[in-house]
């Protein structure tokens, strides 16, 4: 089974159980659906910021050469997206 697969299976069971946890505090189920997807969106970008921060500190300490060019790298998608974003 790939990665991929099985992170799909791990966030619908993720996603399942949020959603049954909003309904047992009360939520209506189309409340406890977007509340569920919303935690979910927000801890898998928490995530992506934590790998990103965390491999650029690896190689800002173990390959300086290279962290310089990576840093640009992500500089310069933030710059694009925040361009794509004003453009609508």
């Amino acid at each position: 089974m790939s990665i991929e697969a099985t992170s799909d299976q791990i966030r619908q069971k993720a996603l399942a159980s949020l959603v049954d946890n909003f309904l047992k505090q009360g939520h209506s189920p189309e409340y406890a659906q977007v509340l569920a997807v919303s935690t979910i969106f927000q801890t898998d970008l928490d995530l992506r910021n934590a790998q990103m921060a965390r491999l650029l500190a690896w190689l800002k300490q173990e390959h300086h050469d290279i962290y310089v060019s990576a840093l640009s790298v992500v500089e310069k998608t933030c710059e694009e997206f925040e361009r794509r974003v004003q453009q609508g």
